[in-house]
């Protein structure tokens, strides 16, 4: 077996340059075909009558010329970009085998795979999978359109990765808690019609919380989530819905839900 190393994004690189220089030589070749392929005698002696046939002929030769190499340019492009498409593909498939066996001994060990992203959550599971040990983000809480369905919570994240995002529902789902070493707290989820938002998953040791969720109508808005333990900023608190109508009591004054807004070291 004949191994070899190639770089699809140099390969499509290098078909989009050749179809530019292959552009910008049919425009010119265009533009040159009316002036030279119909050269008229400069008088109607013999002489100068073979002279302006002289360069018809060559001026009609080029451009059929012309016309071959372009559909030679053309293939070669189409070439080029089928052998990126190829080698990507096959990179993606040798990738996928080498995480599917990592990922196998992690789960049967662990219940969890070592790369990847969690799964988001869906109507029979709400809350979005957790992310790979090493590096993934967690999956997104499943958003529940119906009235009282509950909303799923975002997953957490390995030590490298992103919280899932909340689901939005009657109560909003929070956030996803961001990698242990780097990696963002997910936003909480919106809440319904007078139901309260997610809370914004925290970060790790660095990174930003995730911001709270828009309450339901009369309802508090979600907690900002904690910033980085070493560095790291704290959500953004979410806001309140809109106000009640005339005949319900209003909800209690929003307690302070930002989490240790501002930078620390």
């Amino acid at each position: 077996m004949t191994f070899v190393i190639a770089a699809p994004e140099a390969l499509s690189a290098a078909a989009l340059d050749l179809a530019g220089y292959r552009s910008a030589l049919s425009a010119a070749d265009a533009a040159a075909a009316a002036a030279t392929t119909q050269v008229q005698a400069a008088a109607s002696d013999e002489v100068s009558i073979a002279i302006s046939a002289l360069f018809r002929d060559y001026a009609q030769l080029y451009q059929a010329l012309s016309a071959q190499a372009a559909a030679f340019h053309s293939d070669l492009v189409a070439h080029l970009n089928a052998a990126a498409a190829s080698y990507a593909s096959t990179e993606a498939a040798l990738e996928q085998t080498l995480l599917s066996a990592l990922n196998a001994r992690s789960e049967k060990l662990l219940g969890r795979p070592m790369i990847g992203d969690g799964a988001n959550g869906t109507a029979a599971q709400p809350d979005g999978g957790a992310g790979g040990l090493l590096y993934g983000n967690g999956g997104n809480g499943y958003s529940h359109t119906g009235a009282g369905g509950a909303a799923g919570n975002g997953g957490p994240a390995g030590l490298i990765g992103n919280g899932g995002a909340g689901g939005a529902g009657t109560h909003g789902g929070a956030g996803g808690v961001g990698g242990w070493l780097f990696g963002n707290g997910g936003p909480g989820g919106n809440g319904g019609t007078g139901g309260n938002a997610g809370n914004g998953g925290a970060a790790g040791l660095i990174g930003i919380g995730g911001a709270g969720g828009v309450g339901g109508s009369g309802a508090h808005g979600g907690a900002g989530g904690a910033g980085g333990f070493v560095f790291g900023k704290g959500g953004a608190r979410g806001e309140r819905g809109g106000a009640p109508s005339l005949f319900t009591n209003p909800p209690p004054p929003s307690p302070d839900q930002d989490h240790d807004a501002g930078f620390r070291f």
